[in-house]
């Protein structure tokens, strides 16, 4: 038997006890005010631009989306475009655009936006790409095509490549081999984000205010119909753009709604693309999720994700509370509702899926 090259440790000095004391200090300075409306409108200004300022999201640069249309396909009830657009004056996002076959020339349709999350080969998950057989396994694993679905609901779907994602995948990670392409590169990309004062969160709101934006002068769309649904890291995106953008009238966060103690303190080897500067000691998630308020709100929830921390449900039901003490003060608590399913880290859509389009359109589906 081989001699031990290293000595044995008997005892550890880690530091995670005095992390977690520094969060019961400090964390959460900025709460949502909900003692009356006026003080909950002066809230969410004063919130919105902290946020803005600690993502970086006031440092990026405009630019124009000149669109472009590179490719169109024919799927099952409706056309996939794939397109690329500037989100930055030197930054392309690729996405695709899911028209239903049965869009008229002059008709304009209700949008929605279907960021993906992680281990979905990017966009290629929501928009139901099965003929990739890698992408066939997660959208199984997952039920992650809800673009696709909502598409063939009658909607106007896009499904863009988040940063740092499929086409978009920085130089470290862009193999052609399959762990690389359904793999992505947010952890070194948030590294070098940080450290010039922006953070992966914030280019993420930022490139879907600049679909909203471009979505907006589409003749197709309806610029004061606009949803978004994610799952997971998509979730992340929605929670995060609904609650920057008021342009979003309704939203489906699945996956993503719990404390930031348990689920991201305590287990802090989960995606770099969560942490933001400073973003605890100002705010938990459920005051994000008041700043949605009161538009409507589905939050997804499985009763078996591991995501949802040591404590489960508990750490997810804390949080709803945080959120709907703003609804029920703008008298909307019936546009919040937190919909837990049987399972673990998927997407759902028993709820969401129906509940969307009848948010979009007026009209409930009836299959």
């Amino acid at each position: 038997m081989a001699e031990p090259r290293v000595p044995t440790v008997e005892r550890f000095f880690p530091a995670h006890a005095e992390l977690q004391a520094r969060f019961d200090r400090e964390a959460r300075r900025m709460p949502v005010d909900a003692s009356g409306a006026e003080a909950f409108e002066a809230w969410r200004t004063a919130t919105r631009r902290h946020l803005s300022a600690i993502t970086g999201i006031d440092s990026m640069r405009p630019a124009d989306a000149r669109p472009v249309v590179t490719e169109s396909v024919r799927c099952d009830g409706y056309v996939r475009q794939r397109m690329e657009m500037h989100t930055e004056p030197d930054v392309v996002m690729p996405l695709y655009a899911l028209l239903p076959d049965d869009l008229q020339a002059g008709e304009r349709r209700p949008v929605v936006i279907a960021p993906h999350g992680h281990g979905s080969g990017g966009k290629n998950m929501t928009a139901g790409r099965r003929d990739i057989p890698a992408v066939a396994d997660t959208i199984e694993k997952h039920n992650g095509a809800y673009a696709e679905r909502y598409a063939q609901a009658g909607l106007i779907v896009f499904a863009s490549d988040a940063r740092a994602f499929g086409e978009r995948r920085e130089p470290v990670g862009q193999a052609n081999d399959e762990d690389s392409f359904m793999r992505s590169t947010f952890t070194p990309l948030n590294h070098a984000a940080i450290s010039l004062g922006q953070t992966v969160t914030g280019m993420w709101t930022w490139y879907m205010m600049r679909l909203v934006d471009y979505v907006q002068t589409r003749d197709d769309c309806d610029p004061e119909r606009i949803g978004c649904a994610g799952l997971s890291g998509g979730g992340l995106q929605t929670l995060w753009l609904a609650a920057m953008d008021d342009r979003i009238c309704a939203a489906v966060v699945s996956g993503y709604f719990y404390g930031y103690r348990d689920s991201l303190l305590d287990m802090n080897s989960n995606c770099g693309c969560n942490y933001v500067p400073g973003l605890w000691q100002a705010v938990d998630m459920g005051d994000l999720g008041a700043l949605i308020a009161p538009r409507p709100l589905l939050i997804e929830t499985g009763d078996e994700d591991p995501l949802n921390g040591a404590r489960g449900l508990d750490n997810v039901y804390e949080q709803v509370s945080i959120t709907r003490d703003a609804y029920e003060l703008l008298d909307a608590g019936e546009l919040l509702v937190h919909d837990v399913q049987p399972g673990e880290h998927q997407w759902f859509g028993v709820t969401a899926e129906p509940w969307m389009v009848e948010q979009l359109t007026g009209e409930r589906p009836t299959t």
